[in-house]
């Protein structure tokens, strides 16, 4: 059974070097303001309160849901330079690629065998993942995904995943697959439990989710003027008033948050203030918020861009120390099977 979010926050704030916390993303392009502020801020959050943190940046998975895997070294220093400019520190966080750790996805041979083909095909995740490909058929990699997250997470023995709400059956598959390897070899694994994110849920500037695939993102190193025209054509509806009303307004209503998200406030003041003002007025204000927001993570991002010898030294620094851990799990995994 899960534990709540409410009693893992106070586990966390009584004891937060007891939890080791496992996190990532796949490589496919620059970070936006969606994943600032429904991941990123929450990693650096557990990070400076004194959470173990491993950040994987997932390499392999790239092909899940493509042929080939695009400008993939740019896309992977690209994803340092976000997480360091966002406030991770690499001192202290394992920041490592998947195709540099061999044995972390050696485990995804044995973790195959504890789950069936039944149990992979009901996951509600991989099927909306598989509907919206862009490919005409999906590869065994996109339906065994669930599988190879769960070495990403149990490589390195985390016991705490943050996730939102839709990765929950893939983190339930993590579970299982620790109760069943402890069940039949003996314990090695906890058994990891998810933190759903309370940070809201950020719509494309088109007013679907909000994707680096779809172009309705704002990256984070977006600069000024293209966040303004991405913002100037983003959707809203033909009521002049501005209000907060994610129910029946829900693209007025993104807008006018993720102003209030880079202000600090509340989104029902931040729409009172623009009242009659009208999409234009709500764009003006979200812009400049947005603009002024991401200033000083630009600042921080163009510098690190600039200097691709740190970002690889941070990588191979937590390539080293991922491999190591990797290692002494498999050596593990493989002693409780034979034994």
């Amino acid at each position: 059974m899960q534990t709540t979010a409410t009693d893992l926050e106070g586990r966390i704030a009584a004891a937060p070097g007891s939890f080791r916390i496992l996190t990532g993303d796949r490589p496919t392009g620059p970070l936006h303001l969606g994943h600032y502020f429904g991941t990123l801020a929450n990693r650096v959050r557990l990070q400076r309160a004194g959470v173990e943190l491993f950040v994987l940046v997932a390499d392999y998975q790239v092909l899940t849901d493509r042929d080939v895997a695009d400008r993939l070294t740019e896309h992977v220093e690209g994803l340092v330079a976000d997480y360091l400019a966002t406030g991770i520190d690499p001192s202290t966080a394992t920041i490592f690629q998947h195709s540099a750790v061999p044995a972390l996805n050696q485990l995804m041979l044995p973790f195959l065998s504890l789950v069936s083909v039944a149990e992979l095909s009901r996951n509600p995740t991989v099927k909306d993942e598989i509907a919206a490909s862009r490919q005409a058929s999906v590869s065994g990699l996109m339906f065994t995904y669930p599988v190879h997250q769960a070495a990403d997470i149990l490589f390195c023995k985390a016991n705490l995943v943050p996730v939102g709400r839709d990765q929950l059956p893939h983190q339930e598959i993590t579970r299982t697959v620790a109760r069943r390897f402890n069940e039949r070899y003996g314990p090695v694994f906890p058994v990891p439990d998810a933190l759903l994110s309370a940070a809201p849920s950020l719509l494309g500037t088109d007013g679907q989710k909000m994707s680096k695939s779809r172009g309705n993102a704002i990256a984070l190193s977006a600069g000024p003027d293209e966040t303004a025209r991405l913002i100037k054509g983003a959707v809203t509806d033909t009521d002049r008033h501005i209000t907060f009303a994610p129910d029946t307004r829900p693209q007025v209503s993104n807008l006018v948050l993720l102003a209030a998200l880079c202000q600090g406030r509340d989104p029902h003041a931040v729409a009172a203030e623009i009242g009659a003002g009208g999409a234009a007025a709500l764009k003006k204000v979200v812009t400049d918020s947005v603009n002024e927001f991401l200033r000083p993570i630009r600042a921080r991002r163009a510098e690190l861009a600039a200097d691709r010898t740190y970002l690889r030294r941070v990588l191979d620094e937590g390539n080293e120390r991922a491999r190591a851990i990797a290692d002494r799990t498999l050596t593990e995994v493989r002693t409780a099977m034979t034994s």
